[in-house]
């Protein structure tokens, strides 16, 4: 079937902030992310083959076919011939790119792309959600040469105002959880270190992860109940992963009882499993986190793949915005303009 509207189509993919959870996507666990304001707008009009306009890059891809690329050209390749092979007749366009989000930030460009690249070729928003994700997923996975779980992919496609969602990646079920920050605010520190999922260490911790599996004899980390057969890399990766999950959901358990305290010291403790036991952090970041913690912060924690990115920090009524810090809070999701 063919997909694209006759006329112009514009869409638009929100990055996101994950308030905890980090990691845990690719390994059946449990997150709490949500879609913030800023993202990426996509326009499609009608075109005799493919043309894609990067305007923030200046830079141009044509193809009728989607072969491999390399760079930020792998995405609408790689989504043109995702959409294809589930059956969508995508029609050659003219895709216009532009956002306001800051590339290699942490709040997750490349899910905001994918989102708005596969509503603009759609011409609408699909019913399931969660294939669409899927889909979204193995470009970046197959196409870009990122393994990263579904989490961005999700918090993208199926966020709500004012809510986070409590995904589960086992079972895929996600469900809108309030955030009620009354007086506080969440906020954003880029720490000046940008990174790449492709080119960072995100890969060999997967890799690592399904190592600490095989040594477990279980299928994935959300298995684990006894991790003494385990030492050294492997054994702080699978504990790393155990912990967060756990923090997820007593992070649920502290905003239903409004205690915004409890979640900053969780927070503080998911950045310093993710520095200590998943060596995902590098000095850029824990400059800013403590820059943040000296600003007031309840609490503050890398956010995204690390090795670089942004600092989520949690501020108290009455609190300063550390300099440069960016409010976040939940928006709604992937849509048409």
């Amino acid at each position: 079937m063919s997909v694209l509207s006759p006329e112009r189509v514009v869409a638009f993919g929100p990055g996101r902030v994950n308030l905890i959870g980090e990691h845990t996507d690719y390994n059946d666990g449990l997150s709490m992310p949500f879609a913030i304001e800023r993202g990426v707008t996509v326009t499609a009009t009608p075109a005799d083959r493919f043309v894609v306009d990067a305007r923030d890059f200046g830079e141009r891809d044509e193809f009728s076919e989607p072969e491999r690329a390399d760079g930020w050209r792998a995405f609408a390749r790689g989504m043109v011939a995702e959409l294809r092979a589930a059956g969508f007749d995508v029609a050659p366009a003219h895709l216009e790119i532009a956002g306001d989000l800051p590339q290699g930030s942490g709040l997750s460009s490349s899910a905001a792309l994918e989102s708005a690249l596969a509503l603009a070729l759609l011409g609408r928003v699909p019913e399931d959600l969660k294939a669409l994700a899927q889909l979204c997923s193995r470009v970046e996975n197959d196409w870009v040469g990122a393994e990263t779980g579904l989490l961005d992919q999700l918090a993208s496609l199926m966020s709500e105002a004012e809510h986070v969602l409590r995904i589960d990646f086992r079972s895929l079920e996600v469900r809108p959880f309030p955030l009620d920050l009354g007086g506080w605010t969440l906020v954003t520190v880029e720490s000046g270190a940008t990174h790449s999922h492709a080119g960072s260490g995100y890969n060999q911790r997967r890799a690592e992860c399904r190592a600490a599996c095989q040594a477990l004899g279980i299928a994935s980390l959300r298995d684990a109940d006894d991790l003494s057969a385990l030492d050294g890399t492997l054994l702080k990766r699978a504990r790393h992963v155990v912990s967060e999950n756990a923090r997820v959901d007593a992070t649920a358990a502290a905003l239903d009882a409004h205690d915004l305290e409890a979640v900053g010291r969780l927070l503080d403790a998911s950045h310093a499993s993710l520095r200590d036991d998943y060596e995902a952090s590098v000095p850029e970041v824990e400059a800013t986190v403590e820059r943040c913690k000296a600003a007031g912060a309840a609490g503050a924690r890398m956010v995204g793949g690390g090795f670089g990115g942004s600092v989520l920090a949690l501020l108290p009524p009455g609190v300063v915005r550390p300099a440069g810090a960016l409010t976040v809070a939940p928006h709604g999701p992937a849509r048409l303009l």
